[in-house]
């Protein structure tokens, strides 16, 4: 019996061809070789809406660029060097020419003042790590009285990262309250380190403005009185009073005590003079002081509780 004939089997189809490319625009493994952006680094971007796809395939996801863009991508890649965050990025693509150029440039200021700082603190660290414990040739310690005095503050739990913006943000908020209620400032403005500011200690730390004005506490600002106290202090240069850096001001006050046979007996504290924030690097602008009584004298007064 012979065989009968089979049907020939229907040919495989072939693959599905990728969707064409819309004449102008490119892949994105085009655009990435292109503008030296990894495909992690444009999704990021699109995200945080810097450098969004000209076109997006509804049905398959398919990312496309324009030509036009690459320019986009090279100064995104420029700042980004810089290390500016992604919304400082995305602010200054957003500016005029002259104003983009002069936030860089404050950018870069900024960046210098901590890396002086960083080297200040760098001689500190070899100094500890070699255990020199001789004063630091940068402070000179003093004493002085403190009188009693009345304060609104504000309270804060933060890190190393945050402190700046947060004394920056609260003594707005006290200034405001005070021309609010019509009060003057008696002293300089001052920090309290209740508990160390560090990456990974927050604080509290306490913001506070002396007035002797009638005033009242208002939601988050407190009222109090700050008890009359000696305190040894050492005056800082706008340069030393960055962070890190001024931590080598904390330890040389703190060293000076225990060389002298004193007790800290209220929280240190940063003390801002007129114009810190806008004093020249080498102007005086603030102090690190640190409240204190004999070591005597403290012992007695826990030994009487």
């Amino acid at each position: 019996m012979s065989d009968l004939p089979r049907p020939a089997a229907p040919p495989e189809p072939s693959p599905a061809a990728p969707p064409a490319c819309p004449s102008g625009l490119m892949t994105s493994g085009e655009f990435s070789v292109r503008s030296a952006l990894s495909i992690k680094a444009l999704r990021l971007y699109d995200a945080n809406g810097l450098l969004r796809p000209a076109l997006v395939d509804p049905r398959t996801g398919a990312r496309r660029y324009g030509r036009d863009q690459l320019d986009l991508a090279r100064r995104i890649t420029a700042l980004r060097a810089l290390d500016l965050p992604l919304a400082q990025v995305a602010r200054v693509l957003g500016l005029p020419a002259r104003q983009a150029v002069a936030e860089v440039e404050e950018h870069w200021r900024r960046g210098e003042e901590r890396r002086r700082a960083q080297r200040d603190l760098l001689a500190h660290v070899r100094r500890l790590l070699l255990g020199d414990d001789a004063p630091d040739p940068a402070f000179e310690v003093r004493e002085r009285d403190v009188p009693e005095q009345r304060v609104i503050s504000i309270q804060g739990h933060v890190t190393e990262d945050r402190l700046g913006a947060f004394i920056t943000e609260s003594s707005q908020a006290l200034f405001a309250h005070l021309a609010e209620a019509g009060a003057c400032l008696s002293g300089p403005p001052f920090t309290v380190f209740h508990g160390a500011v560090t990456r990974d200690s927050h604080g509290p730390v306490e913001v506070c403005l002396p007035t002797r004005s009638p005033i009242e506490p208002a939601g988050r600002i407190g009222l109090r009185l700050e008890p009359a106290h000696r305190q040894a202090y050492a005056e800082l240069t706008r340069a030393q009073c960055a962070h890190p850096a001024i931590l080598t001001a904390h330890d040389a006050v703190r060293g000076w005590l225990e060389d002298h046979g004193l007790a800290q007996c209220l929280p240190a504290r940063e003390i801002y003079h007129p114009g810190w924030a806008t004093a020249a690097p080498g102007d005086h602008a603030a102090d690190v002081a640190f409240p204190f009584v004999p070591a005597r004298d403290l012992h007695q007064n826990r030994g009487a509780r």
